[in-house]
């Protein structure tokens, strides 16, 4: 019988050495003559360690004399040759692995979610961040969700259930408008939950459009959650209420609990604000005469609310009135000897902007200083896409460069630049909507799939396909997910053929028809005058 080659000698080696030291040798199948192996005490051991051979061996050779004289290289290693993952990754593909058990049908399924999670990742470190990923990326697993908490909470000894994690649940759930679910969770957290999960709870209701909800919930945090009831948790509930616009409840739930917490002029400038967001210009002026008289300082805060709702009525109503009506407020401001803060420029600012007064909105701006006040990132933003709309490339670009150089570059992100983009590509400034582009990524911006998007589409629609095509490989090169679209050209923008010239007789407009007709006229009449003879003197 042939012997084996070296290298099926060790693949042989290989898949009979684990059995072997992993097994008794009364249930492990019999080697082959040539690969036993004496006995030995060392053996026996459950390890895998790498028994000894003769010197006369049939399966000396040069790479198994590598691996017996280094007993700590690995029998059997992976060949792959991508790089280790990272914790992050690693992270994120257990999160997906999480996410494809929630999107199951339980129906499906002869185990339960704890169980099947059980069986499969035992062996995971549960960590805030991974349930934070796992419920991002499964929007679909609904009350699925609620199980997944169940069986997070039954790895207590080496995870413990904190606020935070809570406020995660109750924000997904939230989302769903699942409010049932939410109270299933509150209580199963009773005592751990706390400030974060109150403000996830009340948000998620008040944008729903449930402010009687979070009324009623703020009147038995206490009892039903162990929530703790302050004037922290009160000032929290009004906000989201008048943030929202419900400031009927807002005022209805602080005149009700005013023996228990007798409200302050945080508290005053919330409501006069609430109505102001709802546009209710005539109740907003009419709490804050009633908070005058009950003694309280109407602050900046409400004057700015009044000032934006004037503003905002003006430009529905007659925007032509919107410089005289906020002049007024803001004479009554100063009467009452509430000062001018950078909102209330940026409200002026904003409301000149979008009624397309881009240089009263500047002579704004200029004065800012005479009130001791700065531009901030809002007000830089602001006139910087207003100069764009209005045409004004080069003070857009100033006001950029001002806004860095005041120390506002981080405001600068993809959602801004994408904004300056998408006005340039409006107007038809392609050449400086690119500038901007580039502008961006020297910035450190990624620029996204929108961004890529608008400058293909309008550069297609100009006629520009080449740098189109250019600027798609670069979104392929970075990594960004762009799906080749059909886009029309512009009719504008088409070239029209030259039209080609007929080769033929021109055809004569009636002055130069006139005068070739009196030219052959004079040379006819010319031809029946008698030419003189012309005489030879003779010379004698």
């Amino acid at each position: 019988m042939a012997r084996p080659t070296p290298a099926l000698r060790l693949l042989i080696f290989r898949r009979y050495t684990y059995t072997y030291t992993s097994s008794s040798s009364s249930c492990s199948p019999p080697l082959p003559p040539h690969l036993r192996l004496p006995p030995s005490s060392s053996h026996s051991s459950p390890q895998l360690n790498l028994p000894f051979f003769p010197a006369k061996s049939h399966f000396r050779s040069p790479l198994c004399a590598f691996f017996l004289s280094h007993p700590h290289f690995p029998l059997s290693r992976s060949f792959s040759s991508q790089p280790p993952e990272t914790p992050n990754e690693d992270e994120s593909l257990i999160a997906q692995s999480l996410s494809a058990e929630l999107l199951k049908f339980a129906e499906f399924e002869s185990l339960s979610l704890p169980q099947r999670l059980d069986l499969s990742f035992s062996h995971i470190t549960v960590t805030p961040s991974l349930i934070l990923q796992t419920l991002n990326i499964s929007p679909d697993a609904r009350r699925t969700a609620f199980d997944f908490l169940k069986w997070v909470s039954s790895r207590t000894p080496r995870f413990e259930l904190t606020d935070e994690v809570y406020c995660f649940f109750v924000d997904y759930f939230g989302r769903k408008k699942d409010f049932k679910v939410i109270h299933d969770v509150l209580v199963d957290g009773k005592g751990v939950i706390g400030p974060k999960c109150f403000a996830a709870c009340i948000d998620r209701m008040v944008r729903a459009g449930r402010p009687k909800d979070a009324v009623s919930f703020f009147d038995r945090m206490e009892k039903d959650y162990g929530l703790v009831r302050d004037r922290k948790s009160l000032n929290l509930i009004v906000s989201e209420l008048c943030e929202k616009g419900f400031a009927s409840q807002a005022e209805k739930m602080v005149k009700n609990l005013a023996n228990e917490f007798f409200p302050d002029g945080y508290v005053c400038d919330l409501l006069i604000k609430g109505w102001c967001v709802n546009g209710k210009l005539d109740e907003a002026r009419r709490s804050a005469r009633e908070m005058y008289r009950g003694g309280f300082e109407i602050g900046t805060t409400a004057y700015n609310a009044i000032l934006d709702c004037v503003c905002k009525l003006c430009r529905e109503k007659d925007p032509l009135r919107l410089q005289s009506e906020a002049e007024k407020v803001l004479v009554d401001m100063d009467a009452a000897g509430v000062p001018r803060n950078v909102e209330t420029f940026n409200v002026l600012i904003s409301n000149l902007c979008k009624i397309r007064k881009t240089e009263d909105a500047m002579k704004v701006f200029f004065r800012m200083g005479e009130w001791g006040c700065y531009p901030d990132a809002a007000t830089f933003l602001d006139l910087t896409r207003s100069l764009y709309q209005a045409a004004r490339i080069g003070e857009g670009d100033e006001m950029i460069d001002r806004m860095k150089s005041a120390g506002y570059g981080d405001a600068l992100d993809k959602k801004a630049y994408y904004g300056f983009i998408k006005i340039l590509c409006g107007i038809e400034r392609i050449d400086h909507a690119l500038s901007v582009f580039t502008k961006m990524k020297e910035d450190g911006c990624k620029p996204g799939i929108k961004t890529y998007d608008l400058l293909m589409g309008k550069l297609c629609a100009h006629g520009r396909v080449d740098k189109a095509n250019s600027l798609f490989n670069e979104a392929v090169k970075n990594g960004v997910q762009v799906e080749p679209k059909e886009y029309k050209l512009d009719p504008r923008f088409n070239k029209k053929p030259t039209a080609v010239k007929k080769k033929g007789k021109k055809r004569l407009t009636l002055p130069e028809k006139m005068a070739l007709k009196r030219k052959k006229l004079r040379k006819l009449n010319l031809s029946f005058v008698k030419k003189p003879k012309r005489m030879i003197r003779r010379m004698f």
